[in-house]
């Protein structure tokens, strides 16, 4: 009988055990589990943080409300926030509504927000408006790097004047042989169209850099956190790559998203792809 109750309760633990549910796990960039406690250490001992997230995964966008909330207590809210969802030409919208200047509705009504705006990106604004943080809206005007991608390069040259204000040089460098930007290449079949394709996105990570930068300098006493969909950051490329030509010296930690079927280990496709990688089950709900 009481070998009988023995595997009966061992049955129930396997049983209970079996149906938890793990909705996302960290990694380090080997691939060894991590804690959430590692992480925040090391977005605390290094000077900007680039947060790469999925736009419609509530995972990254939890962790990157809790990151921004915990690394603003450890430093008694002395950081900067940084945006790929504001375009450069926002900044002062922005900034009038981290002041106070005008109403949310206002802000709301004029700044060209994303659909996931009010879910996912609001609440760190508010948070930001509530602790008198400054936000980087860090990203080239779309119309501008759609630009690029219909006429190629050659239509920098014919922008209005005020337009360059917003974005990088217009001699910016590209490296169309980073991996990240292959990748681009690939998925286009006429290959001009392609290169068309990684200028666009290459004004994309120049401008972030520049604007980055040019705040982080403003701001020198500030730990500066980005957050940027995944692309723009992993394998140290995009950004960064630009960055580093800024600040060879910079110290910095990268965080990307991922998912997967199986939790249990990282896919190797994913080994490197940043320090710390948030591996979410692939059958999350996503924010739109």
């Amino acid at each position: 009988m009481k070998i009988y109750t023995l595997v009966l309760i061992l049955m129930t633990f396997f049983q209970i055990f079996a149906q938890d549910k793990t909705a996302y796990v960290i990694f380090n960039e080997k691939g060894k589990k991590v804690s959430y406690k590692k992480l925040l250490k090391s977005v605390s001992t290094t000077s900007i943080t680039f947060f790469g997230e999925f736009h419609n995964n509530p995972i990254a966008h939890w962790l990157e409300y809790e990151l921004t909330t915990d690394l603003a207590k450890q430093t008694n809210h002395q950081i900067t926030i940084g945006f790929e969802m504001f375009e450069q030409d926002q900044q002062q919208l922005l900034t009038d509504y981290l002041a106070d200047k005008i109403t949310t509705k206002t802000f709301e009504d004029s700044s060209r927000l994303w659909t996931n705006y009010k879910t996912d990106y609001k609440p760190i604004i508010e948070f930001a408006k509530e602790n008198n943080i400054f936000c980087v809206a860090s990203n080239i005007p779309r119309r501008l790097a759609s630009i690029i991608y219909k006429k190629g390069r050659a239509a920098l040259d014919s922008l209005e004047q005020v337009d360059y204000s917003y974005m990088c040089d217009k001699n910016y460098a590209v490296d169309t042989t980073l991996s990240q930007y292959q990748k681009m290449l690939n998925m286009m079949p006429d290959h001009n169209k392609g290169l068309n394709f990684i200028y666009s996105q290459a004004s994309k990570d120049a401008t972030m850099a520049k604007f980055i930068d040019k705040y982080w300098s403003s701001y020198p006493s500030t730990q500066f956190i980005h957050f940027n969909g995944a692309f723009h950051t992993d394998f140290d490329q995009g950004i960064i790559w630009y960055l580093k030509k800024y600040r060879p010296n910079l110290t910095y930690t990268t965080i990307t998203t991922v998912e997967q079927a199986d939790l249990k280990k990282l896919d190797e496709e994913h080994i490197g792809r940043a320090q710390f990688i948030i591996c979410v089950n692939e059958k999350m709900t996503k924010t739109h």
